[in-house]
């Protein structure tokens, strides 16, 4: 297994307790979270069952979702020993048939239930969580060598129907874990560990497509070269993640439609937007459904808030690397070469892609960042800045990291291959930008200069403006 060191160390350490332990696993679809737990506990769980997927169970036209759910819940039952009886007519009865099950196999020692994908069992108006609530405060909770894992990739459903949880099953949890994507470091051990060799640079770019998501990365096809493997998993006849999209949100949201809107309308500036632009331009609505849905969408890790650099507005970005390749070269394309990828990977729109496309790798690896200019124990927050009005029109920042041992790094981000030559008309631009936020920042702070690129600058009698070089060695550093 790569990585998840952390995390495979505090399940095994939550095993082992002497008391009962309801433990949630969430975090984005794909990303490892039933692999995680299969592993850990091989031969080990008493009891394992996943919910059925809503697409699936919509292409069964005329078939109740609770009769579905509850008929999968008894066979899983049947699967792991118990009698033949009858399927349950409600989740009341489901878990009661689950308590006699363990009930009868209880010999004293560790008994873990693995309830999968726990939100797709909770269909409309099912009476799922009474259900799990009666087991779990009931009866579970009483036994000391009960443990219960709970996951499911709807994060939100997991953080305010459990985790949040204002009723029966308040403070319930005993432990959350949330499974985030992989870094760059581990994107590249899991590569080699596929057999898969790649440089840093192409390891970078397939970050920059898929993300650090394992599901995706798996697809990965040893003795071809990236543009090859991207043309697999987008473009050719069949190929892998053609449909993936519309899936992912189907999977993992109840109203998937407008999840989409929302978030194919961010993808149209790698800045973000404002709440109000959101509004303005999706079907959504202000209010509490809005910021349930943009909290999902953060929840999930599609998307982050924040408040751009000299503004008081919070902003939502999109930051799913996967999303945005889609929407940028795949979604409404109509019919493109199945060699696309290879034939236009030097074309102006996919070099203008690499460039935004790093500065949202570079936002998903702040803390190498951080790690490199040796401030990882410091404070701070991290944003953007585009000026377009009066007499600084045009300024932009890539990355603003202000830090409370009051200096800010003002971060240029260049995604080249080879290394970045500053020029006198570029010195100058970086003179001004300083000039620019300078006018912004307190009198007690610092700025410096700082360039993030995949192989430095070269040295020149300019590059000296840079007080801080950052590369891709230092991204794909573990922390």
């Amino acid at each position: 297994m790569i990585g998840r060191e952390k995390e495979i160390e505090q399940l095994k350490r939550l095993y082992e307790k002497d008391k009962a332990e309801l433990v949630a696993v969430y975090g984005r679809h794909r990303v490892g979270k039933t692999f995680l737990v299969d592993e850990v506990f091989k031969g080990r769980i008493t009891f394992h069952h996943s919910g059925l997927s809503p697409v699936e169970m919509a292409e069964h036209a005329g078939v109740r979702p609770l009769k579905q759910q509850l008929q999968a819940f008894y066979y899983s039952l049947l699967y792991h020993g118990m009698q033949r009886t009858h399927c349950p007519k409600d989740w009341l009865e489901a878990f009661y048939m689950l308590e006699v099950f363990l009930r009868d196999r209880d010999d004293g020692s560790r008994q873990l239930v693995f309830l999968d994908e726990l939100p797709w069992m909770d269909t409309k108006k099912s009476g799922f969580m009474t259900g799990f609530e009666s087991f779990w405060n009931g009866w579970a909770c009483h036994r000391h060598n009960i443990m219960v894992i709970v996951c499911g990739s709807a994060t939100s459903w997991i953080q305010d129907k459990l985790i949040n949880n204002h009723g029966g099953l308040y403070n319930r949890v005993t432990y959350q874990m949330k499974l985030e994507p992989f870094s760059l470091n581990e994107c590249d051990a899991f590569l080699k560990d596929c057999g898969i060799e790649m440089s840093q640079y192409d390891v970078a770019q397939s970050y920059m497509i898929v993300g650090g998501v394992p599901y995706y990365l798996g697809y990965f096809s040893r003795g071809k070269s990236l543009p090859q493997i991207v043309d697999d998993l987008f473009f050719n006849r069949n190929a892998h993640l053609a449909s993936e999209y519309d899936r992912l949100f189907s999977s993992v949201f109840s109203e998937p439609a407008i999840m989409k809107k929302i978030v194919e309308f961010l993808s149209r500036r790698s800045a973000g937007y404002s709440r109000k632009e959101i509004i303005r331009n999706t079907s959504a609505k202000d209010g509490g459904p809005l910021s349930e849905k943009l909290s999902a969408l953060i929840a999930s890790d599609f998307i982050i808030k924040y408040v751009p650099f000299g503004k008081s507005e919070e902003y939502y970005k999109l930051t799913d690397p996967f999303c945005l390749f889609y929407l940028r070269f795949v979604k409404d394309k109509g019919s493109l070469s199945e060699q696309f990828w290879q034939q236009n990977s030097s074309s102006p729109a996919i070099l203008s892609w690499r460039g935004y496309s790093f500065e949202n790798l570079c936002f998903n690896h702040i803390r190498q960042i951080k790690r490199t200019l040796g401030i990882l124990g410091v404070s701070t927050k991290e944003s953007a800045w585009n000026k377009h009005d009066g007499e600084d029109e045009g300024t932009q920042i890539d990355l603003i990291i202000e830090r409370k041992d009051n200096v800010v790094n003002m971060c240029e981000i260049k995604f080249y291959g080879n290394e970045f030559t500053v020029d006198k008309q570029y010195d100058l631009v970086l003179r001004n930008r300083v000039s620019a936020l300078s006018k912004l920042i307190g009198p007690k702070c610092t700025i410096q200069n700082t360039l993030i690129s995949t192989f430095g600058v070269k040295a020149n009698q300019y590059a000296w403006t840079f007080d801080n070089v950052i590369t891709l060695r230092d991204l794909f550093m573990p922390l």
